[in-house]
């Protein structure tokens, strides 16, 4: 992982945002499926991986502009920077969020 000091958006993060379900918000509408779960941080948006046929994650950050997604699955503490296209941890977002 990078150091975080690569990413230009540290300012957006939002440590206390809530998520906004415990799957991909839009696949859950859709009754689609997904791979692996990313946490909006800055609005709390969870979205589906790129690996995942619908790629919700990619999609909010891109009609939102909010650059940062943290990854939401059990035991990952890692977070990515669209707009800088680099991941970074910071120790103040862990342990990971989870959901069920």
């Amino acid at each position: 992982m990078a150091d975080p000091s690569n990413c230009s958006h540290l300012d957006t993060i939002d440590a206390s945002v809530a998520p906004s379900a415990d799957g991909c918000e839009d696949c859950l509408k859709q009754d689609g499926w997904w791979v692996h779960l990313r946490l909006c941080r800055s609005c709390g948006h969870v979205g589906c991986c790129d690996s995942s046929p619908s790629k919700h994650a990619t999609a909010h950050s891109r009609s939102s502009s909010h650059p940062v997604v943290q990854s939401f699955e059990p035991g990952e503490d890692w977070l990515w920077c669209y707009s800088d296209e680099v991941g970074f941890t910071l120790p103040e977002l862990t342990p990971s969020p989870s959901h069920s």
